[in-house]
């Protein structure tokens, strides 16, 4: 069995692994990126009858304070930012259209709150732009609103903003310190929603570019089997191929698979804690259209139930062919309900109903449906009783976790880029120090 070594060893290819490997490269350090599958992970994008659909909006939420737009800058990546247009966003209240309020303009625009609930409405959100109001870490959002006597109307608008914010049927389990920390970015940010132009594959080929720019190893269909552990310390990982060591290791892949790979360690139920945790699940349903369908909105959150609707082609004219539409229609999951055929097959009609009302004649000129029934978009539901992995544990001083499970700013995509931003900054001052 033959041994590579490297500075860093990333295991995980997808936003968190890339990045970090990005990041690290560029700053001089030699690493070395396992993927056992493709690149991207969970961030993938496929090109089907010529529209090239997205597994998630490729959107990045309170762009121009995120650590995406940090490591564009620091490494020179080449993004097309296409900046969301809130004045195209609508909520669907069941019979009226209304202004999603994704900015404190939208505040005043929106009509799901009258009068003096909206005045209270904006001073809740003021005072928490100000940091007069933060939450607390031990208190859900219900049980805060409840504690602090806030108005019915006012509560569900605020719920209703974690719904669509969040990718939750749930939002009243969501710790009321994530809820004021992620509102603070977006309503304090001028840049509410952005998405890349080319979908997740054109970012995942700019970290590939800085990557190989900078001598880095990328090795995909490579699967990390075990971890070779001395005296406190992760020495190498071990593939099929090879063992491949290092003197850091970062993993990026999700509790659940790293369990495996740290069975025969002391760190194994450190890390099994984290993979008992239930992840975000969510019907998406897809549909590539031969003609658009215009109509005065590029995003409809249907309130009831709970499924929202993106015109992806408005934003991103790259995934369609000429003349073509491309809309992603996600509806939240209930976690009792994941798994339920039933239930699953309902939520799609749902969504064609929702495809229906808005999108009349959309039946008439498909011609490719993408559906999954069981897409992941976070592998932590952000709840009182799920709290994210940390990006190290005492144990073992030289292994780092990185990834949208982990302790991190911002939902989605913003927790791998952050959580992969700390753990290449800790690593980088081990060396200063």
């Amino acid at each position: 069995m033959t041994t590579n070594h490297y500075d860093v060893v990333i295991v995980g290819g997808g936003l968190a692994g890339l990045s970090s490997a990005a990041y690290l490269s560029a700053k001089g350090k030699k690493v070395a990126v396992l993927e056992r599958g493709q690149l991207g992970g969970r961030a993938v994008t496929l090109k089907i009858k010529g529209f090239n659909f997205n597994f998630g909006a490729h959107a990045i939420y309170a762009r121009d304070s995120s650590v995406l737009r940090t490591f564009e800058k620091e490494l020179g990546l080449h993004i097309d930012w296409q900046d969301f247009n809130p004045t195209k966003a609508k909520y669907d209240t069941g019979n009226d259209l209304t202004a999603v309020p994704a900015n404190v303009q939208g505040l005043f625009q929106t009509r799901l709150l009258k009068g003096f609930e909206k005045v209270l409405f904006t001073f809740e959100i003021l005072k928490t732009m100000l940091k007069m109001e933060t939450g607390h870490p031990h208190l859900s959002i219900q049980k805060w609103m409840e504690k602090k006597h806030i108005n019915e109307d006012v509560k569900d608008m605020m719920l209703t903003l974690a719904s669509s914010n969040f990718f939750t049927r749930e939002p009243e389990k969501i710790p009321s310190d994530v809820f004021f920390n992620y509102y603070r970015r977006l309503f304090t940010t001028n840049k509410p929603v952005a998405y890349i132009g080319g979908g997740w594959q054109a970012l995942i080929n700019e970290f590939v570019r800085v990557i190989e720019e900078n001598n880095g190893t990328i090795m995909t269909k490579t699967k990390v089997e075990a971890v070779h552990v001395e005296n406190e310390r992760v020495i190498g990982v071990v593939t099929p191929e090879a063992e491949i060591t290092g003197d850091e290791f970062i993993f990026c892949i999700p509790p659940k698979e790293m369990v495996k790979v740290f069975t025969e360690t002391r760190l194994s139920h450190a890390i099994a804690q984290y993979a008992e945790y239930e992840p975000t699940v969510v019907v998406v349903y897809d549909v590539g259209l031969k003609e658009r369908i215009d109509v005065p909105y590029s995003y409809i959150y249907d309130k009831k139930n709970n499924i929202f609707i993106t015109d992806i082609s408005y934003y991103d004219h790259t995934c369609v062919p000429e003349g073509g539409q491309l809309l992603q229609a996600t509806a939240y999951m209930r976690q009792a309900d994941v798994g339920n055929k039933e239930m699953v097959e309902q939520r799609k009609q749902e969504i064609e109903s929702v495809y229906d009302k808005h999108f009349p004649g959309w039946r008439d000129q498909l011609v490719v449906p993408r559906v999954s029934t069981r897409a992941i978009v976070q592998e932590i539901k952000w709840t009182m009783n799920q709290q994210p992995m940390p990006i190290f544990l005492p144990d073992y001083r030289n292994l780092f976790f990185a990834g949208d499970w982990c302790t991190g700013q911002g939902q989605l995509s913003e927790l791998s880029f952050s959580s992969a931003f700390e753990v290449s900054k800790l690593i980088l001052e081990k060396e200063e120090n």
